[in-house]
């Protein structure tokens, strides 16, 4: 009997020519705080877990395991074109990847941050990339969208999806971090809420995503709506692992390949 792997998946990429999943935190092996799918290889579960978890993924995506890649994120903004398998300890240090080449599957991991899917499928170019606040601030969707556009893509024909993330009823963050984002520019402000808190506030990190992706004029946007902090049964959340105080968080993954 096969079993595939749970997943989310966006409308506006069920296109020819591609497959793609929002992987949740369901139909893995791991246990504990990692239960069940964790595709972290930077969290403490046991790495035969972690093996066995992304091998589903890839089964998921129909590509062998070692073709699905995610980049070793560093909350930049640069993004890498991607033209071959790397091994696992010659991952690229970036948050954003794009290939046109076919049975690869790009994939990004979160537990809170942005994780946007990208594709092409006139061009037969597709994209991946991990987007925090500090990665959304600092330009790394953007990077992104360059770097398909070298490889062939139109920005018209670019379809984008945002996979689960942390909402903005769940965010809540204080002055500097503010300050950061009305310094980048006044307008950010409308991203956040005040909250009883002095000083502090609720930030929107999915509308910022949204109006990141909106001003690029690309195809389609859509977003999946799922609050990793309190969507505890699917989804994996750094911020709630923190306030519950526990020793680690698993992360999700999603991915995305040219078939």
């Amino acid at each position: 009997m096969t079993f595939e792997t749970p997943a989310l998946t966006a409308r506006n990429l069920s296109l020819p020519g591609l497959r793609h999943a929002f992987f949740t935190r369901d139909g893995g092996v791991s246990q504990g705080v990692y239960a069940s799918l964790n595709g972290g290889v930077g969290s403490r579960d046991a790495p035969p877990h972690v093996e066995e978890n992304r091998a589903r993924m890839a089964a998921r995506l129909g590509v062998e395991a070692e073709r699905l890649l995610v980049p070793f994120q560093i909350h930049s903004a640069e993004a890498r074109a991607v033209r071959e398998p790397w091994s696992a300890d010659a991952r690229p240090r970036c948050d954003g990847v794009v290939t046109a080449e076919v049975s690869l599957a790009l994939g990004v991991t979160g537990a809170d941050c942005g994780m946007l899917l990208f594709a092409d499928a006139k061009a037969a170019v597709i994209g991946a990339c991990h987007a925090g606040w500090k990665g959304a601030l600092g330009g790394v969707i953007e990077a992104t969208v360059r770097e398909m556009e070298a490889h062939g893509a139109r920005r018209a024909d670019i379809h984008v999806a945002l996979g689960p993330a942390i909402g903005a009823t769940s965010y809540e963050v204080g002055p500097e971090f503010i300050d950061q984002f009305r310094e980048a520019h006044e307008s950010f402000s409308r991203f956040f809420t005040p909250t009883a808190r002095e000083g502090h506030a609720t930030f929107d990190l999915p509308g910022f995503i949204a109006s990141r992706v909106e001003a690029l004029d690309v195809a389609s946007f859509e977003d999946l709506g799922v609050d990793t902090y309190a969507d505890e049964a699917r989804c994996f959340s750094y911020r709630r692992s923190v306030h519950r105080r526990e020793p680690d968080y698993g992360r999700l993954v999603s991915a995305i390949a040219l078939i």
